[in-house]
């Protein structure tokens, strides 16, 4: 039973709809994040992280991304 046993939960909003054109705008095989979560995790230095540049997202205009790459040292 849904709700009792196994919660689910609904995402709406402006972080569905920028995750899903960073989605459908993104390269096979790679993992693409955002300017924001760039921000959250570069200061760790857990992670390589390259420049991909910027796209367009529907209703959001350009936004600059990153290719998460690996594992930093």
């Amino acid at each position: 039973m849904i709700g009792k046993k196994k919660f689910i939960y609904d995402l709406w909003g402006d972080t569905v709809n920028i995750a899903s054109r960073m989605e459908s705008h993104g390269i096979p095989g790679e993992i693409q994040i955002s300017q924001s979560t760039y921000d959250l995790i570069r200061q760790e230095g857990e992670f390589k992280i390259e420049p991909r540049g910027e796209i367009s997202v529907k209703g959001k205009g350009r936004m600059t991304t990153y290719l998460l790459k690996d594992r930093g040292s």
